[in-house]
Protein backbone atom coordinates (compact mmCIF):
# COMPACT_ATOMS: atom_id res chain seq x y z
CA UNK A 1 0.00 0.00 0.00
CA UNK A 2 2.52 2.33 0.87
CA UNK A 3 4.55 2.34 -2.64
CA UNK A 4 1.23 3.05 -3.89
CA UNK A 5 0.42 6.09 -1.80
CA UNK A 6 4.39 7.46 -2.51
CA UNK A 7 3.30 7.57 -6.07
CA UNK A 8 -0.15 9.46 -5.24
CA UNK A 9 1.93 11.83 -3.17
CA UNK A 10 4.17 12.32 -6.01
CA UNK A 11 2.17 12.42 -9.31
CA UNK A 12 -1.35 12.46 -8.18
CA UNK A 13 -4.55 11.64 -10.46
CA UNK A 14 -1.80 10.62 -12.64
CA UNK A 15 -0.94 7.21 -11.18
CA UNK A 16 -4.90 6.26 -11.78
CA UNK A 17 -5.58 7.24 -15.08
CA UNK A 18 -2.06 5.27 -16.31
CA UNK A 19 -2.07 2.49 -14.05
CA UNK A 20 -5.81 1.65 -15.34
CA UNK A 21 -4.44 1.93 -18.51
CA UNK A 22 -2.07 0.02 -18.18
CA UNK A 23 -4.53 -2.53 -16.79
CA UNK A 24 -6.82 -2.69 -19.01
CA UNK A 25 -4.49 -3.84 -21.68
CA UNK A 26 -3.05 -6.73 -19.47
CA UNK A 27 -0.34 -5.01 -17.88
CA UNK A 28 0.43 -5.53 -14.15
CA UNK A 29 -1.36 -2.70 -11.94
CA UNK A 30 -3.16 -3.40 -9.21
CA UNK A 31 -6.02 -0.87 -10.31
CA UNK A 32 -9.09 -2.17 -7.52
CA UNK A 33 -6.04 -1.53 -4.51
CA UNK A 34 -5.47 1.98 -6.31
CA UNK A 35 -8.86 3.20 -6.58
CA UNK A 36 -9.61 2.04 -2.83
CA UNK A 37 -6.57 4.07 -1.92
CA UNK A 38 -7.49 6.77 -4.11
CA UNK A 39 -11.06 6.45 -2.23
CA UNK A 40 -9.07 6.74 1.36
CA UNK A 41 -7.54 9.57 0.14
CA UNK A 42 -10.61 11.58 -0.58
CA UNK A 43 -11.98 10.32 2.80
CA UNK A 44 -8.66 12.61 4.35
CA UNK A 45 -9.30 15.46 2.02
CA UNK A 46 -6.29 14.59 -0.19
CA UNK A 47 -8.16 13.98 -3.54
CA UNK A 48 -11.45 15.11 -4.55
CA UNK A 49 -14.11 12.29 -5.26
CA UNK A 50 -15.19 13.53 -8.44
CA UNK A 51 -11.52 13.42 -9.81
CA UNK A 52 -10.84 10.45 -8.50
CA UNK A 53 -14.36 9.18 -10.08
CA UNK A 54 -13.52 10.44 -13.18
CA UNK A 55 -9.95 9.88 -13.91
CA UNK A 56 -10.28 6.07 -12.79
CA UNK A 57 -13.02 5.67 -15.30
CA UNK A 58 -11.22 7.68 -18.12
CA UNK A 59 -7.99 5.63 -17.68
CA UNK A 60 -9.81 2.00 -17.48
CA UNK A 61 -12.34 2.85 -20.48
CA UNK A 62 -9.15 4.76 -22.44
CA UNK A 63 -7.27 0.86 -21.91
CA UNK A 64 -10.25 -1.18 -22.95
CA UNK A 65 -10.90 1.43 -26.36
CA UNK A 66 -7.38 0.76 -27.37
CA UNK A 67 -7.76 -3.60 -26.79
CA UNK A 68 -10.67 -3.04 -28.64
CA UNK A 69 -9.11 -1.25 -31.57
CA UNK A 70 -6.11 -3.44 -31.31
CA UNK A 71 -8.34 -6.71 -31.45
CA UNK A 72 -10.59 -5.68 -34.15
CA UNK A 73 -8.08 -4.33 -36.51
CA UNK A 74 -4.96 -7.22 -36.20
CA UNK A 75 -7.65 -10.51 -35.16
CA UNK A 76 -7.08 -13.64 -34.03
CA UNK A 77 -3.74 -14.83 -36.17
CA UNK A 78 -2.04 -12.05 -34.71
CA UNK A 79 -3.03 -12.86 -30.83
CA UNK A 80 -2.66 -16.60 -31.83
CA UNK A 81 1.12 -15.26 -32.36
CA UNK A 82 1.88 -12.75 -30.08
CA UNK A 83 -0.94 -12.85 -27.51
CA UNK A 84 0.98 -14.71 -25.02
CA UNK A 85 3.08 -11.02 -24.19
CA UNK A 86 -0.13 -9.88 -22.83
CA UNK A 87 -0.40 -13.14 -21.44
CA UNK A 88 -3.94 -13.20 -24.08
CA UNK A 89 -2.12 -17.14 -24.98
CA UNK A 90 -4.36 -19.02 -27.29
CA UNK A 91 -5.70 -21.57 -24.19
CA UNK A 92 -7.24 -17.91 -22.80
CA UNK A 93 -8.29 -16.74 -26.14
CA UNK A 94 -10.47 -19.99 -26.78
CA UNK A 95 -11.90 -19.92 -23.33
CA UNK A 96 -13.09 -16.53 -23.66
CA UNK A 97 -14.39 -16.95 -26.86
CA UNK A 98 -17.03 -19.56 -25.68
CA UNK A 99 -17.86 -17.38 -22.87
CA UNK A 100 -19.02 -14.95 -25.40
CA UNK A 101 -20.72 -18.00 -27.27
CA UNK A 102 -22.19 -18.82 -24.27
CA UNK A 103 -23.74 -15.67 -22.53
CA UNK A 104 -23.30 -12.91 -25.99
CA UNK A 105 -21.81 -9.39 -25.73
CA UNK A 106 -23.84 -9.22 -22.93
CA UNK A 107 -20.93 -10.92 -20.91
CA UNK A 108 -19.08 -7.43 -21.13
CA UNK A 109 -21.73 -5.53 -18.51
CA UNK A 110 -19.87 -7.74 -16.11
CA UNK A 111 -16.61 -8.10 -17.01
CA UNK A 112 -14.65 -5.77 -14.76
CA UNK A 113 -15.97 -7.70 -12.18
CA UNK A 114 -14.83 -10.96 -13.48
CA UNK A 115 -10.77 -12.46 -12.31
CA UNK A 116 -8.87 -13.31 -15.83
CA UNK A 117 -12.01 -11.30 -18.33
CA UNK A 118 -11.99 -7.42 -17.52
CA UNK A 119 -8.19 -7.77 -19.05
CA UNK A 120 -9.25 -9.30 -22.35
CA UNK A 121 -12.69 -7.92 -22.84
CA UNK A 122 -11.68 -5.65 -25.07
CA UNK A 123 -8.96 -7.86 -27.39
CA UNK A 124 -11.94 -10.12 -27.66
CA UNK A 125 -14.87 -7.66 -28.17
CA UNK A 126 -12.52 -6.50 -31.23
CA UNK A 127 -11.61 -9.77 -32.12
CA UNK A 128 -15.27 -11.02 -32.17
CA UNK A 129 -15.82 -7.16 -34.00
CA UNK A 130 -18.41 -6.87 -31.57
CA UNK A 131 -20.14 -3.42 -32.57
CA UNK A 132 -18.84 -0.67 -31.60
CA UNK A 133 -21.66 0.96 -29.91
CA UNK A 134 -22.54 -1.90 -28.18
CA UNK A 135 -19.17 -2.07 -26.79
CA UNK A 136 -18.77 1.26 -26.00
CA UNK A 137 -22.47 1.57 -23.79
CA UNK A 138 -21.86 -1.99 -21.90
CA UNK A 139 -17.92 -1.79 -20.89
CA UNK A 140 -18.93 2.00 -20.45
CA UNK A 141 -21.58 1.01 -17.84
CA UNK A 142 -19.56 -1.96 -16.28
CA UNK A 143 -16.86 0.58 -16.15
CA UNK A 144 -18.80 3.21 -14.08
CA UNK A 145 -20.05 0.25 -11.50
CA UNK A 146 -16.21 -0.78 -10.99
CA UNK A 147 -15.01 2.44 -10.48
CA UNK A 148 -18.13 3.56 -8.16
CA UNK A 149 -17.78 0.40 -5.96
CA UNK A 150 -14.21 -0.02 -5.23
CA UNK A 151 -13.23 4.08 -4.58
CA UNK A 152 -16.51 4.25 -1.99
CA UNK A 153 -14.88 1.05 -0.48
CA UNK A 154 -12.02 2.94 0.12
CA UNK A 155 -14.16 6.03 0.93
CA UNK A 156 -16.71 4.66 3.23
CA UNK A 157 -14.05 2.32 5.64
CA UNK A 158 -11.84 5.61 5.49
CA UNK A 159 -9.18 4.75 8.10
CA UNK A 160 -9.42 1.32 8.44
CA UNK A 161 -8.49 0.83 4.70
CA UNK A 162 -5.50 -0.88 5.69
CA UNK A 163 -7.34 -3.61 7.88
CA UNK A 164 -9.81 -4.17 5.09
CA UNK A 165 -7.31 -4.85 2.51
CA UNK A 166 -5.72 -7.46 5.09
CA UNK A 167 -9.09 -9.25 5.52
CA UNK A 168 -9.15 -9.31 1.58
CA UNK A 169 -5.74 -10.39 1.42
CA UNK A 170 -6.13 -12.95 3.87
CA UNK A 171 -9.55 -14.27 2.53
CA UNK A 172 -8.06 -14.49 -1.18
CA UNK A 173 -5.34 -16.62 0.27
CA UNK A 174 -7.86 -19.11 2.01
CA UNK A 175 -9.73 -19.08 -1.35
CA UNK A 176 -6.89 -19.35 -3.70
CA UNK A 177 -6.19 -22.78 -1.50
CA UNK A 178 -9.21 -24.48 -1.24
CA UNK A 179 -9.91 -23.50 -5.13
CA UNK A 180 -6.40 -25.39 -5.78
CA UNK A 181 -7.41 -28.15 -3.10
CA UNK A 182 -10.94 -28.82 -5.35
CA UNK A 183 -8.91 -28.38 -8.49
CA UNK A 184 -6.76 -31.35 -7.52
CA UNK A 185 -9.93 -33.40 -6.24
CA UNK A 186 -11.11 -33.16 -9.21
CA UNK A 187 -8.54 -33.77 -12.01
CA UNK A 188 -7.58 -36.46 -9.47
CA UNK A 189 -10.84 -38.18 -9.80
CA UNK A 190 -11.44 -37.56 -14.10
CA UNK A 191 -7.91 -39.00 -14.16
CA UNK A 192 -9.13 -42.21 -12.29
CA UNK A 193 -12.71 -42.15 -13.18
CA UNK A 194 -13.24 -45.94 -13.49
CA UNK A 195 -11.48 -46.71 -10.50
CA UNK A 196 -13.73 -44.33 -8.80
CA UNK A 197 -16.72 -45.76 -10.09
CA UNK A 198 -16.20 -49.06 -9.21
CA UNK A 199 -14.61 -48.32 -5.83
CA UNK A 200 -18.44 -46.33 -5.66
CA UNK A 201 -20.39 -49.38 -6.65
CA UNK A 202 -18.45 -51.78 -3.91
CA UNK A 203 -19.03 -49.62 -1.30
CA UNK A 204 -22.83 -49.08 -2.54
CA UNK A 205 -23.19 -52.76 -2.68
CA UNK A 206 -21.27 -53.45 0.64
CA UNK A 207 -23.98 -51.40 1.98
CA UNK A 208 -27.07 -52.99 0.04
CA UNK A 209 -25.92 -56.53 1.61
CA UNK A 210 -26.03 -54.87 4.77
CA UNK A 211 -29.27 -53.53 4.62
CA UNK A 212 -30.80 -56.80 3.18
CA UNK A 213 -29.03 -58.57 6.00
CA UNK A 214 -30.50 -56.73 8.47
CA UNK A 215 -33.88 -57.33 7.64
CA UNK A 216 -33.86 -60.50 7.09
Amino acid sequence: MEWISDLFAQYGYLVLFLGLFAESVALPFPGELAMMISGHMVHVNTFNMAGVMGVSFAGAFAGTIFTYVLGRKLGTPFFDKYGRYVLLNPDRLLKIKKWFDKYGDKIILVSYFVPGLRHFTGYVSGILKIRLKTFLIFNGLSGVLWVFTYVMVGFLFGTKIQQLLHVIAQYSTIAIIVAAIALTGFLVVKRNKEAVLGWLRARYAGIQKMFMGSAE
